[in-house]
């Protein structure tokens, strides 16, 4: 690494010396604007349709330069914009001696160029762009990493993101594949009868999800706000005012720890219906992700870990009980305390990490044996209570709420309820989370007292589910960890 940094020292100190001649001649490389007339692809297109009615076509482009191939009096060269690449064409005797020369001797690869001239083939086949004049639009200090060769690092790909997207395809797709989603996502709820929306970021008080939030001051308002760990207790608002249908794709913060599938900045999906219930978030959810599949990959399949998964509706419903008890033996309903599913869980021999309440260990016994097994497409409903603050009770088991998770590919990808709106119900499990706050636990919900003046007025029943974009783009593009799919993630701060 030592190496490489001094030879990237030695190749600025040569592009500097070069910037300076450039300088010195009269040339700004830096100039403030430059107007193409088509894209690489655009020039292509246009040639490849006047060539057939035996036309010329005239076309400025401009893009990076990415190889120079100098022959005698005569250079080919390639320059590269976000659309593809286009071939292009000097003669000395066409540019004239000294704009031919500074070419080759105060260009380099990775420089901006632009340039003008007339489309034609070479004797190999290849459109190319004859150059009558060109400019330097910006001269690059520091060389590009050899595609092959110049970016293997990980870490370095991930803070120099710019760097992985010039040299490496694949993550070009990854993040192309994101932004269709978005778009097939937003376009299929739009088509729903939702509203997109935007809700607070800053808030007075979080909530939505059990999570520590950041923590910042406003300094007019002499106020502490927390950075939103979700979107919920706002959108839910929104019903209470009568918008029956909204969204909202955006930002969450969440102040945990880093991993494979953890970042802790964030985007997630929220959508609420009224006078609906998980049921109909479940089939939200099918119908969504599958037509998401189709728009963006031209099938409803994603591969995983070696399987190949259909997304196509209808998936797999089976409750948290039915699926622990098939994968551990041990029955929650049959040990309803926590020193009783302790004992159920030490009787079979399970190695469970130690959790404090019995909610706690039913979560923890299910995302040990169950979630990493859960490959096709399946909804786990029915979660306790105390692990669903903000769910409807399930009637005729009111340990239990109407709540799922949906998975794919052993990946927990979603949440979804039928919303809690009876507010003295509401009241008491804040209450109760308080409780669980005051004696240490950093994720327990806060009581929201705005929030209760809202369901007070009436919120109808409704439905709500959230899931996570970046998961979302993981599953799409075959990914196995979060940073590949977030721009810019989140990282130590690198030693000077």
């Amino acid at each position: 690494m030592a190496d490489e940094t001094v030879e990237s020292s030695e190749q600025r100190d040569v592009r500097l010396a070069k910037l300076e001649r450039l300088r010195a001649s009269g040339i700004d490389p830096y100039p403030a604007r430059f107007k193409p007339s088509h894209t690489c692809a655009g020039a292509l297109a246009a040639f490849e349709a006047a060539e057939v009615r035996g036309e010329a076509v005239e076309a400025t482009i401009g893009g990076r330069l990415i190889s120079v191939r100098q022959m005698g009096k005569s250079t080919f060269a390639h320059i590269a914009d976000g659309t593809g690449r286009l071939q292009i064409y000097l003669r000395i005797d066409e540019v004239g001696e000294e704009a031919y020369e500074r070419f080759n001797r105060d260009l380099d690869l990775g420089d901006f160029v632009g340039a003008r001239g007339e489309m034609f083939r070479t004797r190999s086949g290849e459109p190319t762009l004859r150059v009558r004049e060109y400019t330097l639009l910006a001269k690059a200090l520091r060389p590009i990493p050899s595609q092959w060769y110049g970016l293997r690092d990980v870490e370095q790909r991930y803070r120099q993101r710019y760097l992985d997207l010039l040299v490496n395809p694949e993550a070009r797709r990854i993040f192309e594949v994101r932004t269709r989603l978005v778009t097939a996502v937003r376009r299929l709820l739009d088509e729903r009868g939702f509203l997109e929306v935007e809700t607070p970021i800053l808030q007075p008080i979080y909530g939505g999800a059990a999570a520590r939030p950041f923590t910042t001051y406003h300094n007019e308002l002499e106020q502490t706000l927390y950075l939103r760990i979700a979107d919920e207790l706002y959108l839910k608002r929104l019903i209470v005012g009568g918008l029956d249908r909204v969204y909202e794709i955006g930002r969450d913060f969440r102040n945990e720890g880093v991993s494979y599938k953890h970042n802790p900045e964030f985007t997630q999906l929220e959508a609420y219906q009224a006078y609906a219930d998980y049921y109909d978030m479940m089939e939200l959810v099918e119908q969504v992700w599958s037509q998401a599949a189709i728009a963006v990959l031209g099938e409803a399949t994603v591969e995983r870990g070696g399987h190949r998964i259909d997304l196509t509706p209808p998936w797999r419903r089976v409750t948290m009980r039915d699926a622990i008890l098939e994968a551990t033996g041990v029955d929650i309903e049959a040990a309803r305390d926590q020193a009783g599913l302790q004992a159920a869980v030490a009787e079979r021999g399970l190695t469970v990490a130690p959790q404090p309440t019995w909610g706690k260990l039913v979560d923890e016994l299910f995302s040990t044996f169950v979630e990493p097994t859960l490959i096709a497409p399946t909804f786990i409903i029915d979660y306790p209570v105390e692990l669903s603050p903000l769910a409807k009770r399930k009637a005729g088991a009111p340990h239990l709420t109407e709540r799922f998770e949906f998975f794919i590919g052993g990946l927990e990808l979603g949440n979804a309820f039928s919303e809690l709106n009876d507010p003295l119900d509401q009241r008491e499990r804040f209450a109760a989370a308080r409780r669980a706050l005051a004696a240490g636990d950093e994720e327990a919900h806060p009581m929201d007292e705005p929030f209760l003046l809202a369901l007070e007025y009436g919120m109808p029943p409704t439905g709500g589910v959230g899931f996570g974009i970046d998961r979302m783009t993981m599953l799409f593009t075959g990914q196995t960890s979060i940073r590949e799919v977030v721009l810019f993630p989140q990282l130590r701060t690198k030693d000077a």
